[in-house]
């Protein structure tokens, strides 16, 4: 350390220094997802044909190429950090957790797209030591990208690329506004978790967009029962927790990454 530095300032250099990078790696993160819903947008315009997975989940050439967009746009800028993106682990492409690490799904909901609703998204979330630290979640038929940084804030940023702080909120006396997947709507754990609270409103939508409805103080509560995948869910838990919410699996432990096989057990999304 030079001699003319006090000692008591070093920490604030190297978190001034963490700063800027965090910075850096959100704007990349945006700007790949906002590029990566540009080609969606453009795909759903022509039209497109939709296949199946081996695991009878349906893809479509939107998310290989919203994927091929963002994957390389993140090894070109940081060859240091790895990418683990949805349709890559499909091919078989196999790559280990790090310490920090990406997370991409480059169509979140594909469902819904091919359905011709509009609930789906664009995710890229930063992991750091097994928790998700930052995240960019684009909604492409709304034209919104919801930002977050773990300890730092998240914004939300409209189509004409006007940017807002958002954060949680506490729940109103009216009742709790309930976010839940389409897709389980008729499970009857659902019925049964919510039994007995006061609830407002139910809403039942695909993708990382119930996230980010919580995160933006618009509902309270998201208990997801069904199946996900950590590329699912990195994006959107670090913009919800960046806005003061919280997610935890149903035994009350955070929601961690790293996982052998990459699937998440059920989990609860709350905002204040």
């Amino acid at each position: 350390m030079p001699r003319h530095l006090p000692r008591g300032r070093a920490p604030a250099i190297t978190g001034l220094m963490h700063e800027k990078d965090d910075a850096a790696l959100l704007s990349l993160a945006a700007a790949l997802v906002e590029r990566a819903s540009a080609a969606i947008m453009e795909i759903r315009k022509r039209g497109f044909a939709v296949e199946r997975k081996s695991d009878a989940t349906p893809v479509t050439e939107a998310d290989r190429a919203a994927e091929a967009l963002i994957v390389a746009g993140l090894r070109e800028a940081r060859r240091d950090i790895p990418v683990i993106a949805e349709e890559e682990v499909a091919g078989g492409r196999a790559t280990d957790p790090a310490r920090c690490f990406w997370l991409v799904d480059p169509l979140d909901g594909t469902r819904e797209f091919a359905a011709g609703r509009d609930e789906f998204a664009v995710n890229i979330g930063l992991v750091r030591d097994g928790r998700p630290y930052l995240g960019a979640v684009a909604l492409p038929a709304t034209g919104e990208t919801y930002l977050g940084i773990v300890g730092t804030g998240a914004w939300r940023q409209d189509a004409s690329g006007s940017r807002q702080p958002i954060h949680t909120r506490t729940p109103p006396a009216s009742g709790l506004d309930v976010m839940a997947s389409r897709h389980y709507a008729d499970d009857p754990r659902l019925a049964q978790y919510l039994k007995g609270r006061k609830i407002a409103s139910l809403t039942n939508i695909g993708s990382a967009m119930k996230f980010c409805r919580l995160a933006e103080g618009k509902a309270d509560l998201y208990p997801r029962l069904g199946r996900t995948m950590e590329w699912d869910t990195a994006a959107p838990q670090a913009v919800l927790e960046a806005a003061g919410g919280h997610v935890l699996t149903f035994e009350g432990a955070p929601l961690a990454y790293g996982k052998k096989g990459w699937e998440n057990p059920p989990f609860i999304c709350t905002g204040e």
